[in-house]
């Protein structure tokens, strides 16, 4: 017997897609089998007008109604867009998240790539330091859950424990040992996850805004604070992620962004405030635009 009336099965059906959404994207493990069933279940609720809540608590339905095509198909459309909206959001996010958490752990690999390069046992201690913590963090999460993007590739937590592997092997090299050894010993962790990034359908040029991002909105804060100074000081880290962009592609969109880059320096060296803020609008605009498409 139904005691559910359009409002609340409605309602069941929003709930419903949203948790499968939540259930395919962004969990794992027990809690998304657990999630899962209660999304089933608030479904079949949903579908044949009943539910057993209302009948223990003796809730009055908001209505019942007569149903008929135009209510079916409302409801139907309702979850059909959260499922699919919610799902294209969700691919979109938790690609950008595991982007920026690899690019966290990247900047001090790099840095320290660079400096058992250049010999500085101080400095590569000090980032090999932060490397290590930032990866067992990276690590930690992701060998557990991997953003939908990731879930057919079955090599991903072995390449996490090679690199493991690799950094670990370094220590003692970077401590006290031969800095070129391990700089040669870190140089194989580069093609690891590169191609980890290739077979999974991410291109290098993602990682490269998603880093380029994080400077240019440092830029962009000061521009629009109009604070010149603060402009050409942060120009010089914009401009060197923006070159690594520019190294995957510079079509006529990527040279949109350096164009406003560059003009933002300019205006800042001419002292002329009263622009900063609109070409600061262009200037994210213009990453915007390659960003939503190709990030």
């Amino acid at each position: 017997m139904k005691n559910e009336g359009f409002v609340e099965r409605g309602i069941q059906l929003f709930i419903s897609a949203a948790l499968l959404v939540l259930v395919i994207f962004w969990l794992s493990g027990a809690w998304a089998w657990v999630v899962g069933i209660f999304s089933g279940a608030v479904l079949l609720f949903a579908i044949v007008g009943f539910c057993p809540l209302y009948a223990i608590f003796k809730i009055k339905k908001i209505n019942l109604g007569q149903p008929n095509f135009i209510n079916i198909l409302i409801l139907v459309l309702v979850y059909l867009v959260v499922l699919i909206g919610g799902g294209y959001a969700s691919n979109f996010f938790s690609k950008k998240f595991f982007v920026e958490d690899f690019n966290a752990v990247n900047k001090y690999y790099k840095q320290t790539l660079f400096e058992t390069g250049q010999e500085k046992r101080t400095e590569a201690v000090a980032n090999y330091d932060l490397l290590v913590a930032g990866f067992v963090g990276f690590q930690n999460k992701y060998s557990s859950y991997q953003p939908y993007a990731l879930h057919g590739d079955k090599q991903f937590v072995a390449d996490l424990q090679k690199v493991d592997e690799i950094i670990s092997s370094t220590k003692h090299d970077v401590y006290i040992g031969d800095l070129k050894k391990a700089h040669l010993a870190l140089e194989k962790v580069r093609p690891i996850t590169q191609e980890m990034f290739k077979r999974n359908g991410f291109s290098m040029l993602a990682i490269t805004l998603v880093d380029f991002h994080d400077s240019m909105e440092k830029v962009l804060e000061v521009a629009n604070a109009k604070d010149v100074a603060g402009i050409i000081m942060n120009y010089k880290e914009a401009d060197d992620k923006l070159i690594a962009v520019e190294k995957e592609a510079n079509d006529i969109e990527i040279q949109a962004i350096r164009k406003n880059l560059d003009a933002l320096l300019k205006l800042a060296q001419d002292n002329k405030t009263g622009d900063l803020s609109d070409k600061a609008a262009e200037l994210k605009n213009s990453f915007v635009k390659v960003y939503l498409v190709r990030g």
